[in-house]
């Protein structure tokens, strides 16, 4: 019989340290600074679509949304306060381990303020017996961590944006509390200043470096950069590579930069024709942001200019320029169709699928769908390298599944095609299982086995199991079995789960559950009959949620991830959840390393001198 009790989880207010990062990690999609105008619903960003103000809710200007960022930094700060050590750790990882940009910024803001600063330790005689160690090293190692052609080490967007996290008034007071200085009326930077310092100094010294970034577009950011930690160039050749003009201050302390600077203006190109633009494109090697700014009204963006910029555009941008590509006609060439589809190849997430909302073309919308199964089979391929992985997926259509079925179908849509065939198992089930099969690995693919797929009938998870041991799957003995369930775990009792694995010689070594819950009308014990009838705008909702996937992973004794599928719809969270999922049962031995316990082996980030 089904049951609707709530689900027995550890409160809050007990979950240890590894237990709330990992649900960080699965929950948070870390996505803190958004370019387009929006709107806040229930603590949530989404983005303004039609008539402006068409939401009834108050616009958001394009930058960070203060209601995610004071959310996740409060969650850092929580697991540091358990264990400093993981955090510190956490922080190495996420740099030199992921491409988690926001989540950078704020583990770097963490660290940069955080109260171990390798403080001595004094005997009862006053004498130094050791230092405390100094984690706020591991933040300006973060902002001066260099490794050219990478991906992982913080742009300079990156670096200010830490500044700005910390000067946000709700972060400033939970940073007033950490360090006890509530008298403080100023947020607290930490080592910001000093290590945005070091980061502009290393790059004054390095003038290719310095131009590369100006050329990249960065070099408001740069200023900015500089403004705020208060940096004092060694020659006025880093003003005049910035085409920043300077002036005495009103204390008179400034020395540098203040003679004749040889400035080098972005002049427009009015008056050119659209060969002389080429021309000079060419010439100079100016990229995309150099020279969309700068383009007479009466020429604009034409296919010519736009050929001659490619070369400087890089992968990722031209995923994400393919509807002005399209626009253009750009991508009947075959040079340059043969340029897009390469990098389509590189895409690391799922961004490619709402950019595919923005084309006409349906070749080019399916090879934008394929970018996003590319970067799951990437994710995946990398959390699976070192181990024999095998997936099974059971997805609950059951009645009680009516209003969250879509939901799960299009997350799975999203999932499925990162995995090879032969090593995933898929299956559908309320009462009796279906075993699905996928024509090929793909989304469309994936879409056309679970098209067929209606809520009705009860839960009997094991039905599923069952279903694919009839059909023949067996898993090899050497292979990790990992149980994914889409649903809403509300079925039978999680031991006879676990039994039916376990007759069907299904060695599980992690379990996790896709959260689908339906939102269903609840309806109080005393309404009119005119209430029941046409009072559902009005009715509260209630979430319909069992227990079964958690506890069969408690009488298996594996262990155990939930994510709701609300995080697939970010685009980055997608490959992310996937391989924290996966690396769950990685085995060195006859020890069991979690995923946490992966963090915990990542090496203390070091600063480059």
């Amino acid at each position: 019989m089904a049951t609707t009790q709530p689900v027995p989880t550890i409160p809050q207010e007990q979950r240890g340290p590894a237990e709330r990062l990992l649900e960080l990690v699965l929950s948070s999609g870390a996505h803190l600074w958004h370019s387009r105008v929006g709107y806040e619903r229930d603590g949530k960003w989404f983005p303004e679509r039609g008539k402006p103000g068409r939401e009834g809710r108050p616009r958001l200007q394009p930058g960070l949304f203060e209601p995610a960022a004071t959310e996740l930094y409060r969650n850092l700060l929580q697991i540091y306060v358990l264990n400093a050590d993981l955090m510190a750790h956490f922080a190495s990882y996420v740099l030199k381990e992921t491409e988690w940009r926001d989540l950078k910024v704020a583990c770097a803001a963490l660290m940069l303020v955080q109260p171990l600063a390798g403080q001595p330790v004094r005997n009862s005689r006053g004498e130094v017996e050791f230092c405390e160690d100094d984690y706020r090293s591991i933040g300006e190692a973060m902002l001066l961590y260099y490794e050219q052609g990478s991906k992982r080490m913080m742009t300079p967007k990156a670096v200010l944006r830490v500044a700005q996290l910390l000067e946000l008034p709700t972060i400033a007071d939970l940073n007033r509390n950490l360090l006890g200085n509530l008298a403080s009326k100023q947020p607290q930077l930490g080592r910001w200043k000093s290590a945005a310092c070091q980061w502009l100094s290393i790059r004054e010294q390095n003038p290719a470096l310095l131009k590369g970034l100006v050329s990249a577009g960065f070099k408001e950011t740069i200023k900015s950069i500089a403004r705020k930690a208060g940096y004092k160039p060694e020659s006025q050749r880093f003003f005049e590579v910035l085409g920043w003009p300077q002036k005495q201050s009103t204390a008179g302390h400034r020395t540098v930069g203040l003679g004749s600077l040889k400035l080098v203006k972005q002049e427009r190109f009015d008056g050119l024709s659209e060969a002389a633009i080429c021309e000079r494109i060419v010439q100079e090697r100016l990229k995309f942001n150099e020279v969309v700014g700068r383009l007479p009204k009466e020429i604009g963006l034409t296919p010519a200019i736009m050929a001659a910029l490619l070369p400087s555009v890089s992968d990722r941008d031209l995923r994400r320029l393919t509807p002005t590509l399209e626009a253009l006609g750009l991508l009947s060439d075959s040079e340059i169709h043969k340029r897009w589809e390469a990098a389509i190849q590189t895409a690391t997430d799922q961004r490619a699928l709402n950019i595919a909302k923005n084309v006409k073309s349906k070749a080019l919308r399916d090879k934008l769908e394929a970018a996003a199964d590319v970067a799951v089979q990437k994710a995946v391929a990398q959390a699976t390298e070192d181990e024999d992985i095998r997936v099974m997926f059971l997805v609950d259509k059951s009645g009680s599944m009516e209003y969250a079925i879509e939901q799960s179908k299009e997350a799975l849509s999203r999932i499925l095609a990162g995995f090879a065939p032969e090593k995933l198992y898929v299956t559908s089930f309320d009462t009796t299982g279906t075993v699905l099969r996928l024509k090929a690995p793909t989304r469309a693919a994936v879409q056309q086995a679970l098209g067929r797929i209606s809520a009705g009938g009860g839960t009997i998870h094991s039905a599923g199991v069952r279903a694919l041991h009839q059909s023949g799957v067996r898993i090899p003995s050497e292979a990790k079995l990992i149980v994914i369930v889409a649903g809403d775990e509300d079925g039978e009792d999680g031991r006879e789960f676990a039994d039916s694995l376990t007759e069907c010689r299904y060695r599980v070594a992690a379990m996790a559950l896709i959260v689908c819950v339906s939102l269903q009308p609840h309806v109080p014990p005393r309404r009119s009959l005119f209430q029941s009838i046409f009072g559902s705008a009005q009715q509260p909702f209630v979430q319909r949620r069992g227990s079964t996937v958690r506890d069969c992973a408690t009488a298996l004794r594996v262990p155990f991830a939930e994510v709701s599928v609300d995080q697939f719809e970010d685009p980055y969270q997608v490959p992310r959840v996937l391989k924290t999922i996966l690396e769950a049962p990685a085995m060195a031995g006859a020890i069991r390393v979690a995923w946490v316990d992966k963090v915990m082996q990542t090496p203390l980030l070091q600063k480059p001198f």
